[in-house]
């Protein structure tokens, strides 16, 4: 099914992108200088919006041919103010593709079909979301207080009383960082805006959504346990423990939390096993940078902030 209207955002660009555009049956919106963030160019399309929903798509994201008919089947819902599908990367090549197809695979495939059914999603993630129109304006367009506005609707709309939903049969293929410094970009933004709103609704949460309170305080508690459980294989080697026997035991733990998800994925989307496999290892190093950037956010924006020693940044720098 195709969208009844497209409009591409050129949003200060510096090639031919509004050009090439121009060609296509598509409106195209030029703002006299770069606005500076994702939302902004968003909202500045909003007003141009005559449909009933609003599909957001970043420029380097890739829909499933079938993705508009399927985002939009929870809409007959009322109460569905935003729904996304699962994301899966375009390409494997490098460490930084290869951690991050793991980490969907795994979160799109584990983590979010169980909130779906909790009717409690952590997010619906801005590449590919679909947003009722009225809704998204009455609420003021997408919100630019934070820097990342998908999990700053999603979680506003439910502590509303709206819902968010997980479309698993919509596949969008986002293009991921190929080198550690627009790795290190993205995750710093990421990291950033998640403990924005985290500082921003999470009295709200508590009180009008605990059940997605809950899935919060679990991702603060994996964030926050992760250099124990990494610790754990050292400190049993310094006190005298078995090297072999060691990466055992870990080998097996990390099989038996992470291999179930990862062979329900690929046979879902019918991905070779060995591609999956050999994505696995690229995953430990993209998590020790998550770790990273998680604690240095934690520290900025639920510590610093809240004190009044740093002020909170909405300097939205792109990734690539």
């Amino acid at each position: 099914e195709a969208p009844e209207e497209i409009i591409v955002v050129d949003d200060g660009s510096s090639d031919n992108t509004a050009a090439i555009a121009a060609s296509y049956p598509v409106t195209v919106l030029a703002p006299d200088s770069n606005l500076g963030s994702k939302a902004k160019a968003q909202n500045y399309a909003l007003g141009h919006c005559a449909t009933d929903l609003v599909l957001p798509v970043d420029a380097d994201t890739i829909l499933s041919s079938d993705y508009v008919a399927q985002i939009k089947r929870p809409f007959d819902d009322e109460s569905v103010a935003v729904a996304a599908g699962c994301v899966l990367t375009q390409r494997q090549d490098t460490v930084w593709e290869r951690g991050r197809q793991i980490e969907y695979l795994f979160g799109f495939h584990w983590f979010r079909p169980v909130q779906n059914a909790y009717n409690a999603p952590l997010v619906c993630s801005g590449c590919c979301s679909a947003f009722r129109l009225d809704r998204l304006s009455e609420f003021g367009g997408f919100p630019e207080r934070t820097l990342t506005e998908d999990i700053d609707y999603t979680w506003s709309q439910q502590i509303a009383g709206m819902k968010g939903v997980y479309v698993a049969g919509a596949v969008a293929y986002a293009a991921e960082p190929t080198s550690r410094k627009y790795m290190c970009v993205q995750l710093n933004r990421w990291k950033t805006g998640y403990f924005q709103n985290i500082r921003r609704h999470a009295p709200a949460l508590i009180r009008r959504k605990p059940m997605l309170g809950l899935w919060v305080l679990l991702s603060m508690m994996e964030i926050v346990l992760s250099p124990l459980m990494l610790a754990l294989p050292a400190i049993y080697l310094a006190r005298g423990g078995s090297l072999p026997l060691t990466l055992m035991w870990w080998a097996a733990s990390e099989l038996i939390l992470i291999g179930p998800p990862l062979v329900y994925a690929a046979v879902k989307r019918k991905l070779s096993p060995w591609k999956v496999l050999r994505c696995w290892p690229s995953f430990y190093v993209l998590k020790a940078f998550n770790a990273f950037y998680d604690f240095k956010a934690i520290g900025t924006e639920l510590i610093l902030v809240p004190l009044g020693i740093r002020e909170s940044s909405l300097n939205y720098e792109k990734g690539h």
